[in-house]
């Protein structure tokens, strides 16, 4: 037991530290909106991070109906990252250091907008079940109490990271001019444009994500 939770925390550790349009968004959130709104964004990802890792684990027919219908699921994603990208690039930046109380309903909105970033990207799916293959073919077959165990240190050390990461780019926020806060806008719309439009780019012309 104590090896499983030693290596789901090992391998958590290691996938932290992969970016991607969530990392770039986790950032830019905490960096202008504050910590909590940092940690509402990272839950709403590590929400739908469980989901999938429960899919490919247990929910074959799912996956099936994600495979029928990737097309469908895959624009609609892309699109919804696409829009993410534009309004990063175009948002003009408003800055303000000092702190304040944010509603709940901004931190549920995080929460969804965390969320909608990974749920709506079949990516991520198929990036998990990579993850879950590979763990498999190291391991070998795993019981149900030993895949709770293991996948669920793995996720809540992904979740702790993600807080972690959102805690400091919140304590540099005071160091951000607007300037920089405005070029760190430019940079993760581009890079998420990007990533959107080569997903769109494969399901139409390769009918593969990757």
């Amino acid at each position: 037991m104590i090896e499983l939770i030693v290596s789901g925390i090992g391998l958590g550790f290691a996938l932290s530290f992969l970016t991607g349009p969530v990392f770039f968004a986790l950032i830019k959130t905490s960096i202008e909106k504050g910590f909590l709104a940092g940690v509402a964004l990272a839950s709403g990802v590590i929400v739908s991070d469980a989901l999938y890792v429960g899919i490919t684990l247990f929910g074959s027919s799912l996956i099936d109906f994600e495979t029928k219908y990737r097309m469908i699921i895959g624009i609609a994603g892309s699109a919804f990252l696409l829009f993410i990208g534009l309004y990063y690039l175009f948002k003009k930046v408003k800055f303000n250091f000092q702190p304040k109380i944010q509603p709940r309903i901004k931190h549920a909105g995080y929460f969804l907008k965390g969320f909608l970033m990974c749920i709506l990207n079949p990516f991520i799916l198929f990036y998990w079940i990579s993850v879950t293959s590979g763990v498999y073919s190291i391991k070998g077959e795993l019981s149900k109490q030993e895949v709770v165990l293991f996948f669920g240190t793995m996720l809540l050390t992904l979740f702790g990271m993600d807080v972690l990461k959102a805690f400091y780019a919140n304590k540099l926020r005071t160091r951000i001019k607007s300037k920089h806060l405005l070029r760190l806008n430019k940079v993760a719309g581009i890079l998420i444009i990007l990533f959107a439009l080569k997903l769109i780019y494969n399901l139409i012309f390769t009918k593969t994500l990757f």
